[in-house]
């Protein structure tokens, strides 16, 4: 991914980011790139992965499937885009130890607070909803399903790597509504390769 992208900005002109799931190990990865490619990488952590840890914290202080618990979830993901993660963490282990929820009944609370603090700083979701940047891979995650796995991963199905690569090529510009646009610039091209280049002479005119 990091070669991609060193191909695509060679010169580092452009701001790089990096979505992640939250997976230990993948950040580990990353971080590892980061230090060898650029160290001023942008990294934002997926917010729909963090939306489950408040759901799970929600059903601490109301049933589930309840209007209250989706407020409950609602007032603090908005919390959250507003980049407030600290407030957010320490609001909901004051309300656990208020309502004198158990230590075991409140776990789900504890792991989402842990959880908010220990990436709080992949979660500036303020500068990059401000900057126009994603803070979701759904779309990257839609696009492999849809662009890649919906054709390539068939039963019996067996692909080159050049060959994928030219079916997804022609995939991509099938979705993005370009293909017949693509197929006319191609037959152009063709035509200038095989005939309007070759050196035209009289013997070359004569056997036309």
């Amino acid at each position: 991914m990091f070669a991609e992208a060193e191909r695509r900005d060679p010169k580092h002109e452009r701001r790089w980011l990096v979505l992640v799931d939250g997976q230990e190990a993948q950040q580990r990865e990353v971080e590892v790139a980061i230090a060898r490619h650029r160290t001023d990488v942008v990294v934002i952590q997926d917010f729909v992965h963090v939306l489950e840890y408040l759901w799970k914290a929600a059903y601490c202080f109301h049933a589930d499937g309840t209007q209250e618990a989706e407020t409950w979830v609602l007032e603090r993901a908005y919390a959250l885009l507003q980049g407030k993660v600290s407030d957010v963490a320490a609001g909901m282990r004051r309300s656990a130890t208020r309502q004198g929820i158990s230590q075991e009944a409140r776990a789900p609370v504890d792991k989402c607070a842990d959880y908010l603090l220990k990436n709080k700083e992949r979660f500036d979701y303020a500068t990059a909803l401000a900057n126009g940047w994603p803070i979701a891979t759904g779309i990257i995650e839609g696009a492999c399903r849809h662009l890649v796995k919906d054709r390539m991963d068939l039963t019996g199905a067996r692909w080159s790597l050049d060959g994928a690569e030219a079916v997804l090529r022609l995939r991509s510009l099938r979705a993005s509504g370009d293909f017949e646009e693509y197929m006319a610039f191609h037959h152009r091209q063709e035509r200038q390769r095989n005939y309007l280049s070759a050196p035209q002479n009289n013997d070359t005119k004569m056997a036309a």
